[in-house]
């Protein structure tokens, strides 16, 4: 049974990371176009040709900025919110956490849809204010709101609730009590929830393409690449992408196991 689960199992990340790793190859094959599947060589032109691109790279600049301030904006929301939800009754803090986690589990074409119609009821009341830069910003935090909050709101449940009044009792004011007390503690889950909201700013594409407008991410260029003639400069840029990903995942993973670590030690001495 062990053997054929492994067996299984084995299978399963060959079908899962096969074209990934296809990809990967063909980002460096020596070819004019992606329709050949013959590897005539190695070659770095396609990354040359790709940081010599001005689309791709005003492309990649939009997603950079939206990803940073998205993630920053979220995480500051986030925690906020964490906080005032843990401070909340069981019935209510129940309540909000329905409503909070209903983005993640909405359809994202759902969600993409609706911000776009909300965008343009605001537009069309405002003037100068259309689809862009500052929608996609606005939608990104929107749905990277409710990641942060599952990670820090854990964070704040496992801290001992008496550090912070024993902070106040000392002589701290409320404020000095919270970054030097209740921030070291929930520091883990806010790094976390950053780099989880970076992650999923700069993988979307759904939402971002109906809050868009004329403003074009990495994903949206990758997509209208697609419906033209495609170049195989779209291999390396999807093999950049999938590195930086992995990068950040294999960091949260990191950071995670190192918390767990954490915790264990403590609770080691507790006992």
């Amino acid at each position: 049974m062990k053997a054929a689960s492994k067996v299984y199992m084995a299978l399963i990340f060959i079908f899962l990371y096969a074209p990934i790793l296809v990809l990967i190859i063909f980002s460096f094959n020596d070819t004019d176009t992606m329709s050949r599947s013959v590897f005539y060589g190695f070659s770095l032109r396609w990354y040359k040709r790709l940081f010599e691109d001005r689309m791709i790279l005003t492309a990649l600049i939009n997603t950079l900025v939206i990803a940073v301030v998205a993630s920053i904006v979220s995480t500051a929301l986030g925690t906020l919110a964490a906080i005032g939800i843990n401070g909340m009754g069981k019935k209510m803090r129940k309540l909000v956490m329905n409503i909070t986690n209903f983005p993640m589990v909405n359809p994202e074409i759902v969600t993409g849809v609706s911000l776009m119609l909300l965008f343009v009821f605001i537009s069309n009341r405002i003037k100068g204010l259309g689809l862009g830069l500052v929608t996609l910003i606005i939608a990104h935090i929107t749905f990277c709101l409710p990641y942060v909050i599952m990670s820090v709101l854990p964070k704040l449940r496992q801290m001992d609730s008496n550090l912070y009044e024993a902070a106040l009792d000392l002589g701290c004011t409320p404020r000095s009590a919270f970054f030097k007390v209740v921030m070291p503690e929930i520091r883990p889950g806010i790094v976390t929830g950053l780099i989880m909201a970076f992650t999923l700013s700069i993988d979307d594409f759904i939402i971002s393409y109906f809050a868009s407008g004329t403003t074009q991410t990495l994903s949206i260029y990758i997509y209208s690449m697609t419906r033209k003639r495609i170049s195989p400069e779209i291999n390396a840029l999807s093999t950049l992408m999938f590195l930086v990903i992995m990068i950040l995942l294999v960091i949260v993973n990191i950071r995670q196991s190192a918390d767990r670590r954490a915790l264990r030690r403590k609770g080691t001495e507790g006992e």
